[in-house]
């Protein structure tokens, strides 16, 4: 029995024009970075490429089909595979997964260069980067985001990378905690969730979790086990 509810394709398009404006007018993407999907019966819609997602016109929002095939709209973002991927993966703990969102935020792209600098005087290879992007810092983002695994710096567009975030989706799920985001090392974050709105909300929480962890750096504390498992009981935080 299935548990997904596609959201009608005219409203998607409007949600995602709305969600757009919102996140370059409050400074969450800028230029032309970014990009949003959301999933319908018939395929998905992506912003288009070198889109600007605070100028973004529902008519021009590119539609493709369930095989990925340009069908209407301009010419489709070139992360569409890595969108579609996610959703794949993500749909086995979250049967309601719709919408993808990819930023370059300012906060958390910061913390991905700090820890791709601290690999590089180690001596670490990019290749075997195995860590998350935050701590457990606050309580909201313990139960509104969770772990954010961060993965290994890829080019923008390159296909390798469409395998290792579905991999890593699939382990935390094993795991028994799965994801609602990854963080693309130096590029910027990828959350989903049911709804355009959604996918915003956590999106703003991972960012400001970032923001809060450059603040406080290097005296910031994490939260206790014993908090964690509060959560766990009493907000059914996945963690």
């Amino acid at each position: 029995m299935s548990l997904i509810n596609f959201m009608d394709e005219n409203l998607a398009r409007q949600e995602i024009c709305r969600v757009g404006k919102s996140l370059f007018e409050r400074g969450y993407v800028h230029s032309s970075a970014g990009n949003i999907s959301v999933r319908l019966t018939d395929g998905f819609l992506i912003t288009p490429t070198d889109a600007v997602l605070g100028f973004l016109d529902p008519a021009r929002i590119s539609k493709v089909d369930i095989n990925g095939n340009h069908i209407s709209g301009d010419k489709p973002s070139k992360t569409l595979a890595l969108h579609q991927a996610i959703v794949s993966s993500a749909l086995h703990s979250y049967p309601c997964t719709s919408c993808v969102i990819h930023t370059h935020s300012t906060y958390c792209v910061a913390l991905s260069i700090q820890a791709s600098a601290r690999n590089s005087e180690s001596g670490e290879h990019s290749g075997q980067l195995h860590q998350e992007l935050l701590p457990p810092i606050t309580p909201y983002f313990v139960m509104k985001v969770g772990h954010v695994p961060h993965i290994p710096y890829r080019r923008p567009g390159d296909t390798k990378v469409v395998r290792e975030v579905s991999d890593v989706i699939a382990r935390y799920a094993q795991k028994g905690t799965p994801i609602r985001s990854i963080m693309l090392s130096v590029l910027g974050p990828m959350v989903w969730h049911d709804t355009p709105a959604k996918a915003m909300a956590t999106l703003e929480e991972l960012e400001e979790s970032a923001k809060l962890t450059l603040l406080t750096s290097p005296g910031f504390s994490r939260l206790q086990d014993s908090q964690i498992q509060e959560l766990r009981e009493v907000f059914k935080a996945v963690w």
